[in-house]
């Protein structure tokens, strides 16, 4: 790593952030793992009873909150919509958060941002646990059946 005299710092100071290249590392591996994920899923259609193995909590007799998120990108990558919000509603609505998020992520990584938990990263946290379990109480429930996968 070259040590190298950043313009604000003071005399004396040396600059011991990572390279761009070295930073970038993390987000090139996340990036590179959800494509090949989503290029397998589309290819092999969840659909299919098996295709994937079998979900541990269908085989216990409920829905989890991801309960039909592959076959949502299955039927995402194959651009019907309405059968990707029939598959789960919650991730179809959440994915462009979701996108968002790791954008932001990767663009901070590129310019060598460093962002440390704020108060907001908890309630966010709880907020985010309690719609998940929320969903998936609902999606379990025979009146709202139709969130089920």
């Amino acid at each position: 790593m070259s040590e190298t005299r950043t313009p604000t710092a003071p005399p004396g100071a040396v600059d011991v952030r990572p390279s761009r290249a070295r930073r970038m590392v993390r987000p090139a591996v996340v990036l590179g793992g959800l494509a090949a994920a989503t290029v397998a899923v589309a290819l092999r259609d969840p659909h299919v009873q098996g295709s994937w193995g079998v979900c541990p909590s269908a085989a216990l007799g409920f829905s989890c909150p991801g309960c039909g998120c592959m076959r949502a990108v299955h039927d995402l990558t194959h651009l019907r919509l309405a059968d990707a919000v029939s598959s789960n509603v919650l991730f179809v609505a959440l994915l462009p958060v979701l996108v968002g998020l790791l954008g932001w992520w990767t663009v901070d990584r590129w310019r060598g941002v460093e962002r440390g938990s704020t108060v907001l990263t908890t309630p966010l946290l709880v907020v985010g646990a309690m719609v998940l379990l929320g969903f998936a109480v609902l999606r379990n429930l025979p009146q709202f059946s139709y969130l089920a996968p």
